[in-house]
């Protein structure tokens, strides 16, 4: 076959290339300096539920949105557990505190009162389709079958890895980290957002 029948074919995989590259590239964190999306979602502070609102919340001051795989699992214990324990030095910076994960309003009732982890400091919120991940470029991961947390409870939803984004009082991502790609801990999510909203 000759180099000019060759031609179409080599089109056509660099246009299906270009097409894998996009679709991974729109999976992709929000970056720095991006406009935060507002959301609305049910919520769990101490217990009860709410409806949480991003754009009411950022009318106060920066917010630190985290997301996190799942309740009552080790790293997210320990991350709910610090932030609770810093949540006074983020109010003195002016900034709140959201966690979102895919647990549903049930559980995250539990973990929202839960006094070893976030103790009634700051809300909890629920996106179990993962619309409120996507809409930050973060996809919901598919969790393994029979996979029980730290109560012995199954866990019957996905996973949204775990990414903290700052955003500033004018909507803007200020700062994004996530523990794939920077190799943070969960606790160290909690006090480096501490110490950008100080800076802010």
């Amino acid at each position: 076959m000759s180099k000019r029948n060759h031609l179409p074919f080599l089109l056509f995989l660099g246009a299906l290339l270009f097409t894998i590259q996009t679709s991974f590239a729109q999976s992709v964190a929000l970056s720095k300096g991006s406009t935060a999306p507002v959301f609305n979602a049910k919520g769990s502070l101490a217990g009860k539920e709410f409806n949480f609102s991003l754009k009411k919340a950022l009318a106060k001051g920066p917010v630190v949105v985290y997301f996190y795989p799942s309740a009552y699992t080790g790293g997210c214990d320990l991350e709910a557990h610090t932030f609770a324990e810093l949540k006074d030095s983020f109010t003195a910076a002016g900034a709140s505190i959201i966690g979102v994960s895919a647990d549903d309003i049930e559980r995250l009732n539990a973990f929202s009162s839960d006094p070893e982890f976030c103790a009634g400091k700051f809300p909890v919120a629920s996106d179990p389709g993962g619309e409120i991940a996507a809409s930050f470029g973060l996809k919901l991961k598919t969790a393994k079958p029979d996979l029980k947390d730290v109560r012995g409870i199954q866990i019957n939803h996905g996973f949204i890895p775990r990414v903290t984004f700052v955003i500033d009082k004018n909507q803007k991502v200020v700062a994004v980290f996530s523990s794939e790609t920077d190799h943070l801990s969960p606790d160290e999510h909690v006090k480096k957002s501490l110490a950008i909203v100080k800076e802010l």
